[in-house]
């Protein structure tokens, strides 16, 4: 698969494709603009134009310091994390098509905002697509759908479009040769340990390692409000809507 596989991600006009993926991260990992050409052996001109190229078309993906005591350097934004996250993503959802899992919570709907209502379920509130009769919501969580954070590096609010995080712990983890099953128990809304929920995430093999994920380990799984999918278990009455 990987090597048949040529995934890529699609922006305006431009493909970011394992290349960019494998800069970004070279980066990140080195700390400066020079040292992802050196590790890459890729020429610095060239790779600094293609952070240019990426750039116009995204936004800002690297942040420069100049000098100092240290020398200066260069750290990833908010916005390149992100497209690595996508990335990961799409390559999890095309490398995991043969097992996609669904995690269903169930509970009311306690406020809406248009399409998006949110649901109080044992694990806290989830905000979702839900119909619009919907009084009780069951509601539908793809495992490609689902990103891992460490507890201490959680997208902010403002920063990103994830809008639902449970924080929960890995119960089990099931490895392929490019992607991984993680399962998640859910702590309850209360903080407590909860009571069996358990979500399950489709990530990919470096994200096992970045993130040091084994039984035990503590560990926020979030999920994007457009991502989590409800139906209606028990629907208004229409002639509650009625003059």
């Amino acid at each position: 698969m990987e090597k048949e596989f040529d995934p890529y991600l699609r922006i305006d006009d431009v493909a970011v494709d394992r290349s960019d993926v494998e800069m970004l991260r070279a980066i990140d990992d080195r700390g400066s603009l020079s040292g992802a050409a050196e590790a890459l052996e890729r020429s610095y001109p060239r790779l600094q134009q293609r952070v240019v190229e990426l750039e116009a078309a995204i936004g800002a993906l690297v942040e420069r310091t100049r000098g100092g005591a240290d020398g200066g350097g260069s750290s990833l934004t908010a916005t390149a994390r992100d497209l690595l996250a996508r990335f990961d993503r799409l390559v999890a959802a095309y490398e995991g098509v043969a097992r996609v899992d669904e995690t269903v919570l169930e509970g009311a709907v306690v406020d809406r905002d248009g399409e998006l209502a949110t649901v109080e379920t044992g694990v806290g509130e989830i905000l979702a697509v839900v119909p619009a009769e919907a009084v009780t919501a069951s509601v539908t969580i793809r495992s490609d759908a689902v990103s891992l954070h460490a507890p201490d590096d959680v997208p902010r609010a403002e920063g990103t479009s994830v809008r639902n995080r449970f924080p929960g712990t890995v119960s089990w983890l099931e490895a392929g040769d490019a992607v991984a099953r993680v399962g998640v128990d859910l702590e309850a809304a209360d903080g407590t340990d909860g009571d069996g929920t358990e979500l399950v995430a489709l990530v990919t093999r470096r994200s096992v390692e970045a993130l040091g994920l084994e039984p035990g380990r503590s560990i926020v799984a979030s999920v994007k409000a457009t991502a989590a999918r409800g139906v209606a278990k028990e629907k208004r009455n229409p002639d509650e809507n009625s003059g």
